[in-house]
């Protein structure tokens, strides 16, 4: 690795690149057993009209796969947006990097809890601590800025 251009990129730009190439191991590993489950219960895609809910007819451990791929779709854009805030408003301290990388490594264990034995409370609480972490993020960004 060319450690050069890995120190020209910003730090709290990486744990960015880490969650998308997490989204997309998810987008793999709901494609693998997604395509097979719709083969198994003879569902042809070409007669699925849009927004029509498989859970029904899949079973539920393909659609806790795929929830979770959708879910790396909904709160991780405040992150995104809020570690691009850091790298260019000057808030990407070494604690607001480490709040990140904390951030991507809950979403990846709350991913890893979802596509196997999907425990809501356990999943909830690391749900939580993930929010946390941006929360925390948030309001340090808040004090940086007016106190």
């Amino acid at each position: 690795m060319n450690a050069e251009l890995i120190g020209a990129v910003k730090p709290a730009l990486l744990p960015v690149f880490a969650l998308i190439v997490w989204t997309f191991v998810m987008w793999f590993w709901m494609f693998i057993t997604r395509v097979p489950a719709m083969q198994k219960a003879q569902i042809d895609p070409n007669t699925i009209k849009g927004g029509e809910d498989l859970r029904s007819r899949l079973p539920a451990s393909v659609m806790n796969v795929s929830d979770n791929y959708n879910h790396l779709h909904e709160q991780p854009t405040i992150f995104y947006a809020l570690a691009f805030y850091l790298a260019l408003a000057g808030g990407a301290d070494n604690v607001n990097v480490m709040l990140l990388w904390v951030y991507v490594v809950l979403r990846v264990v709350h991913s890893v809890i979802q596509a196997t034995f999907n425990n809501v409370t356990i999943r909830f609480l690391v749900f939580a601590l993930s929010s946390f972490a941006l929360l925390i993020i948030i309001v340090r960004e808040i004090l940086r800025l007016f106190v």
